[in-house]
């Protein structure tokens, strides 16, 4: 009752007022309403709404996916979500009917807000006690993409107003393609591409009608109906409902319904699988490097890669099978690369034997630093070409020390731990003789070796006060993925062409980001050694004769009906064993030993650690396919020599036994020397006695050769068996 008297009296003082004041208060009233319901509306509706623009796939956050060469997916690179985008033109036609089928049957016939669609919803839920969705696919897409999950009058009123503004924006086929990329389809899965790869391990377009029908009943409770939750029944009860909403709409015949309700639905274990995972992680951290990592996780890329799928799990397979073959000699790893020499593709990578053992696995020894043993030798001799000595280059084979400032001399031993005495070039790379070797970098200089090292793209050698003589037999770190573009050059004709694992990049739209056209030929490459040079050490490591003293004639470095060049290296201390061979097309470079540094049994070999493997993988790469014999270079050409000094057989010693062997011209500049000479020889070794030797000596005229660093020994003497180290 006083309420009633205070509004009377209320009334009474308004009519008192003159007809401009009153007028002018009950403008005033309305206009301050309005406006308080206004800013009302802007502060709490308005202010934070987002735009619809967001929604676009050209702002949206998507994953990137890796290829290999043929199309394989590889693997699939996201931070919070895995979504992949697809263009509505590549989604299969089944899926986008069966979506609107389930979610929102007149998607195409009404505006953004469905008030049938509405009602229908709450009369099922108030009269039948029933559940039903009332949101169109337009409400459902701003719903998930841009707002929160919260259960409010505010978020709903905001949802209508963007679903709206969307339908404005955008044309009904390009809300459904938003849509379709864009909704959760469980756990971190987010649009049809990703969940495709995840529940069934192919691409989407590839999938049948019965795997379309329930990746569409998915999106209404995705946790619910997972294949992979507590209740996997519910995804498939779920699909038949979604095939029947399909049958009763004309999406398909009774037929097509009936079988899609048989087939049976094979899921993925997996969420998010890995093929050549050494390789992948690879290839990742190469992007990351060079566009960040928002753009590669984040970006929608599609890196197709050169890697051959076939041959990687060829590799794979036989890096484990054989690696465990020979476990009892301390062997616990072993990894393995294949690359094109003319275009750099990588065509397999496997760096460990099983990149998931929990212990070492995930190491990419590929990519680690290891010591190369002997197989960075043929670019020390490579150097000694480039130099004017020549593959006939004699070098005495024995006992002998450098002097090192500071420290006790250097005495390198060769593997077997015999001499040999004046041994060529040819058969000391071809039977990777230490003693030599050393001999020709004494001879080249560590600055040569390195400076050149660097040039065919070993990337690890740097200042040389760092490194010894014992550089040539293995005594600085490289990467294997160096050491393959580096006999790249030796399989070019001395072009360097670096690795080129990825082939083509484009974003989610399908524009080209980057892409690499192999060269038809490696002279596109940069040329760092002459043809002659890299033809004549092509040719020693392809010399199955004149490797066979160290490795006999039919060992694992030879591969039946075909032209390979190969190089082993061990460690001294047994911890590396590699083989690295090559042909025009392919280089295969394998590697044993321990992730920890663990030296192997001492019976680890070039020939039964990593050549087996490396037997095997050559083998396989080179089946039906006729051998390549590089073009000899024109300034190479063939002459007769002598077998035991390496002269050119002509006038005095014509009657020497003679072996033919090839010759970069302009190296007869540095001939072999060989003379008559008086000299103390030691009855006991027929050869020169040490000096300052008095007993057991005498004093004979015999033909004695001096090597290039002036080591002498005498050929004409009595050549006894090759005596092992005192």
């Amino acid at each position: 009752m006083i309420k009633v008297k205070r509004y009377k009296k209320t009334v009474k003082k308004v009519r008192k007022l003159s007809f401009n004041k009153r007028t002018l208060f009950l403008l005033i009233i309305p206009g301050i309403t309005a406006l308080v319901g206004l800013l009302f509306f802007y502060t709490y509706i308005l202010k934070d709404l987002p735009s619809p623009t967001k929604l676009s796939s050209n702002t949206a956050s998507y994953s990137s996916q890796i290829y290999d060469r043929k199309g394989e997916l590889l693997y699939t690179l996201y931070s919070d979500k895995n979504q992949t985008f697809v263009p509505i033109t590549k989604i299969p036609k089944d899926l986008q009917e069966a979506t609107i089928a389930i979610e929102d049957k007149d998607f195409y016939r009404h505006g953004a807000v469905d008030f049938r669609g509405i009602t229908r919803a709450a009369y099922s839920i108030f009269v039948n006690k029933q559940i039903q969705g009332g949101s169109t696919l337009t409400q459902q897409l701003v719903k998930t993409s841009l707002l929160s999950p919260e259960q409010t009058l505010q978020r709903k009123v905001k949802e209508v107003i963007l679903a709206f503004a969307t339908e404005i924006m955008y044309s009904k086929d390009e809300i459904l393609e938003m849509y379709l990329n864009q909704v959760p389809y469980g756990g971190t899965q987010y649009g049809v591409g990703a969940a495709s790869q995840t529940f069934f391990g192919r691409d989407v377009s590839k999938l049948t009608l019965a795997e379309n029908a329930y990746l569409a009943a998915l999106p209404e409770s995705p946790s619910a109906l997972s294949p992979f939750g507590s209740h996997p029944e519910r995804g498939k009860i779920r699909q038949q409902e979604v095939l029947k909403r399909m049958l009763d709409q004309g999406y398909i015949t009774r037929a097509e319904h009936d079988k899609a309700r048989k087939q049976e639905l094979k899921f993925q274990k997996i969420s998010n699988p890995i093929k050549a995972p050494h390789f992948v992680f690879y290839v990742r951290d190469l992007l990351i490097k060079k566009y960040g990592q928002e753009v590669v996780e984040q970006g929608g890329l599609k890196i197709q890669t050169s890697l051959d799928l076939d041959t990687q799990n060829f590799v794979q397979k036989t890096v484990a099978e054989e690696v465990d073959k020979v476990k009892q000699f301390k062997v616990g790893n072993g990894a393995a690369l294949v690359t094109n020499p003319a275009t750099g593709e990588v065509l397999a990578m496997v760096g460990s034997t099983d990149y998931f053992d929990p212990k070492q696995g995930s190491v990419n020894l590929t990519t680690a630093l290891r010591q190369p043993g002997s197989s960075i030798k043929p670019i020390n001799y490579a150097v000694g070409l480039m130099n004017g000595y020549s593959a006939a280059t004699p070098f005495v084979d024995q006992p002998v020390c450098f002097p090192q400032i500071g420290e006790k001399p250097y005495c390198p031993r060769n593997y077997d731990g015999r001499f040999r005495g004046v041994v060529q070039m040819r058969y000391a790379l071809a039977n990777s003789l230490n003693i030599p070797a050393v001999q020709m970098l004494k001879l080249n200089g560590l600055e040569s070796m390195i400076k050149t090292s660097r040039e065919m793209g070993i990337t690890t050698f740097k200042d040389p006060s760092n490194y010894g003589l014992s550089l040539t037999l293995g005594g600085g770190e490289i990467l294997m993925t160096d050491m393959a573009t580096a006999f790249g050059v030796f399989a070019n004709q001395g072009y360097r062409i670096d690795l080129h694992p990825i082939l083509k990049i484009t974003d989610r739209k399908g524009k080209v980001i980057e892409e690499y056209k192999p060269p038809k030929s490696p002279i596109f490459g940069k040329k760092v050694m002459p043809s002659e040079v890299s033809f004549i050490i092509s040719d020693i490591l392809a010399d199955n004769t004149a490797r066979s003293d160290a490795f006999g004639s039919n060992s694992e470095l030879k591969i039946d009906k075909q032209r390979v060049s190969v190089k082993t290296g061990t460690t001294n201390d047994y911890k590396d064993n590699w083989t690295i061979g090559y042909t025009p097309s392919y280089v295969v470079a394998v590697w044993v030993g321990n992730n920890d540094n663990t030296p192997m049994s001492g019976i680890v070999s070039g020939v039964t650690g990593a050549a087996p493997i490396w037997n095997a993988v050559m083998t396989e790469l080179l089946e039906d396919k006729k051998p390549e014999i590089p073009q000899k270079p024109p300034n190479v050409y063939g002459k007769y020599i002598c077998t035991g000094t390496g002269q050119v057989a002509s006038g005095n010693n014509s009657g020497c036994a003679t072996r033919y062997e090839y010759l970069i011209r302009g190296t007869e500049e540095k001939k072999v020397a060989v003379s008559r000479q008086k000299v103390f020889i030691d009855k006991g070794t027929q050869q020169i006695a040490k000096p300052g030797q008095t007993e057991n000596v005498e004093e004979r005229e015999e033909s004695i050769i001096t090597d290039p660093l002036g080591n002498k020994f005498c050929v004409s003497c009595a050549r006894p068996t090759p005596v092992p180290t005192p």
